[in-house]
């Protein structure tokens, strides 16, 4: 079923796309155009536990890209991710976090290539400091936030949306074809001014079904922003019985036009935490996540925020580890 529609999803996204730019030709009005940006998240951290205590400055991710407009309604972006990997003696290394081909109208949009995938934009921008740490899912290895594959948006009216996408499922990190994909469905709710509701579901299959599950609100009032989820994903990597769930609670407060407070708490939960792999840079396996700080913005493009991190372990034998850092963000 899912390999049928997803071939039914791709053959519709040809026709759809080809037909789009036929209809591009015709738009003399318009001057195509094209700007680079950058977006770099810098820091300088602390961390203290039992363990043992470690300082580091970083340069944990810059993006470099190119944003093309065809017309008013398709667009093309080639956006280059240089981070941290992780492992080996790498400082940094780059790969193709986005290279996609869009369509968008008032009402439609599609892309089509290594797209931004839908399981967690509207959580990460009610959240609103990516540039601090990921939100839930992302954080936790819910699912990547790039992916090659196909995408669409039908909003019918301004109080909903509706997105639908077929994904490789392996990430831009591991472009692999095989006959794997991950096919979601998501809906958003805006029923009134500043309020809004997510319901988000995927699955990826082999010899047992992975399945994703999010649920989200979110309210805004002037300077007040809060939000509020619940992740659950079984059979994880597709083994089965490993299930992780949990909730993300976060508000921020803006007291002037540069200056706003923050807070965040995170509950993460394993069926087999002692098989649990690590996660985040800061929560390692199973445990209570604490966020809390201020952000400034001296010039349009800068943001600065001192910030404090802590984790409990559910693991009792791990001890309780602090940091505190100074967390940069540069865009243009």
């Amino acid at each position: 079923m899912v390999k049928r529609l997803s071939g039914l999803l791709l053959t519709v996204a040809i026709i759809t796309l080809a037909s789009f730019y036929a209809g591009a030709q015709t738009d003399s009005t318009f001057t195509p155009h094209g700007k680079p940006f950058a977006l770099i998240f810098s820091d300088v951290n602390y961390t203290s536990n039992k363990e043992g205590n470690s300082k580091a400055f970083e340069l944990t991710r810059a993006f470099l890209g190119y944003e093309y407009f065809f017309s008013r309604n398709i667009s093309s972006k080639i956006n280059i991710d240089l981070a941290d990997p992780g492992v080996g003696d790498l400082d940094l290394t780059a790969v193709i976090r986005n290279a996609f081909v869009q369509y968008k109208s008032d009402l439609f949009s599609a892309r089509f290539g290594m797209i931004d995938v839908d399981q967690f934009i509207v959580q990460q921008a009610q959240w609103g400091y990516r540039y601090l740490y990921k939100s839930f899912q992302d954080a936790y290895k819910f699912g990547p936030p790039s992916d090659l594959g196909i995408a669409f948006e039908y909003s019918p009216a301004k109080i909903v949306s509706f997105d639908l996408s077929v994904l490789n499922g392996e990430g831009y990190k591991k472009v692999q074809v095989d006959s794997i994909f991950k096919t979601t469905a998501g809906i958003t709710l805006k029923p009134f001014r500043g309020f809004i509701l997510r319901g988000y579901y995927d699955i990826m299959k082999n010899d047992f079904a992975q399945t994703s599950l999010a649920l989200m609100a979110g309210y805004t009032f002037k300077n007040l922003k809060t939000g509020i989820e619940y992740n659950i994903q079984k059979n994880t990597g597709m083994v089965e019985d490993e299930d992780h769930s949990g909730i993300s609670v976060y508000a921020s407060l803006g007291l002037a036009e540069k200056f706003s407070i923050f807070t965040r708490y995170d509950y993460l939960k394993s069926a087999f935490p002692d098989d649990k792999p690590e996660t985040g840079d800061i929560i390692k396996k199973d445990g209570q996540l604490f966020i809390a700080g201020f952000d400034y913005i001296p010039v349009r493009g800068v943001k600065i925020a001192p910030t404090y991190f802590g984790y409990a372990p559910e693991d009792k034998s791990l001890s309780y580890t602090s940091r505190f850092g100074v967390y940069l963000e540069v865009k243009f």
